[in-house]
């Protein structure tokens, strides 16, 4: 079972900058089970493809990334904690991204901690446990 849950924003930022750290931790945890994607990122990696069908070099990139990170299906406790936490930010006037929070929701029904790039929007949901591999590979 993994410990971490990347998000799109990390996975992308793997796939553009190729910074050797994180990509090594990457690596590291994928060799350790460490790490895996939410259904969720997979849907909004593919989705850029889909936009940007002259970008050959970004779509073999994507791909291959693709091909080796396990894919966690999206149970019902992630959606059952969507359904909270986006209720409570729309109640509150304080609301984060729909995906990031379905992709938070995730890591919170699978007790993973959630690595992204964009801890300013996830650093608002209640309970979630975040690191930047980004700024501390």
């Amino acid at each position: 079972m993994p410990l971490y849950l990347l998000d799109t924003d990390i996975c992308s930022y793997a796939i553009k900058r190729k910074q050797p750290e994180l990509l090594g931790r990457i690596r590291s945890g994928l060799v350790n089970e460490e790490i895996a994607i939410s259904a969720i990122t997979r849907g909004e990696l593919l989705y850029g493809l889909e936009i940007l069908p002259e970008a050959t070099s970004l779509h073999r990139a994507v791909h291959a990334f693709l091909e080796f990170l396990p894919c966690l299906e999206w149970p019902v406790s992630a959606a059952d904690n969507y359904a909270k936490l986006r209720g409570t930010q729309k109640l509150s006037g304080n609301l984060v991204g729909q995906l990031d929070t379905m992709i938070a929701s995730h890591a919170l029904a699978e007790n993973l901690i959630l690595v992204t790039n964009n801890e300013r929007d996830y650093a608002r949901i209640p309970g979630l446990k975040i690191e930047n591999w980004a700024v501390n590979p």
